[in-house]
């Protein structure tokens, strides 16, 4: 999966977790500008979500196949949470909504501030629990990482090795040239002595040959 869509997933379920909260204080307080002052923060935290969930579209979509069916899997759920969210706050925001909803906490005994829901409390684990498993894997993907950055050192103290062991042989062949290039001007050398030898040893022949022809005919003549 990629590390961009984690990242973006952790942001979210933070975000999600957080609102989800807000919306719980936000519906025990009275009208009045604490009230407003807590829509604000709710209001801008889900246009930041609406923000998120978008960015996770784009990059979902520009993944594999294989990727990209499990992350745009999850988009859906996110989607189907921040309409969540979306419908809590409207909620949240309407006055005779949100008296009526203190008046049938304040009738069942449930007036205590940190008391939420049966559907926010459900909403809030599920958020919880999308953030845990959303630190697991971005754990897992850190500890990969690590894994990933070792090997890549190994392999790169692997290649100077090579590396050295190659300049090592380059010195050595440069070397075995420069005798080769020795032992081939000592070969040249030797080949011209011994045709210039060749020559002699032919000339000398020729010679003597001449002179015992000369000495036959002079014997003959007389």
């Amino acid at each position: 999966m990629s590390d961009v869509f984690e990242g973006y997933e952790r942001q979210y379920c933070e975000l999600s977790t957080n609102l989800t909260r807000k919306c719980n204080s936000a519906s025990l307080l009275p009208h009045g500008d604490d009230k407003k002052g807590k829509l604000a923060e709710i209001k801008s935290g889900i246009d930041e979500a609406d923000v998120l969930i978008r960015k996770m579209d784009l990059e979902a979509r520009s993944l594999q196949p294989s990727a990209k069916a499990t992350c745009l899997a999850k988009l859906r759920e996110y989607k189907s949470d921040l309409n969540q969210l979306k419908k809590e706050f409207k909620r949240v925001s309407s006055p005779d909504v949100n008296q009526s909803a203190r008046e049938e906490l304040m009738e069942s005994g449930m007036a205590d501030p940190h008391s939420v829901s049966a559907d926010q409390r459900e909403r809030l684990a599920m958020s919880v629990e999308r953030l845990d498993q959303s630190s697991d894997r971005i754990r897992e993907s850190r500890r990969t990482m690590m894994e990933t950055e070792e090997l890549g050192v190994s392999i790169l103290q692997d290649l100077s090795q090579q590396r050295q062991t190659l300049l090592h042989s380059h010195s050595k062949l440069h070397g075995v040239d420069e005798a080769i290039d020795k032992s081939k001007k000592v070969l040249t050398a030797m080949s011209r002595r011994m045709t210039r030898n060749k020559w002699i040893v032919t000339s000398v022949i020729i010679a003597l040959i001449l002179a015992i022809i000369l000495i036959i005919s002079f014997k003959l003549s007389h």
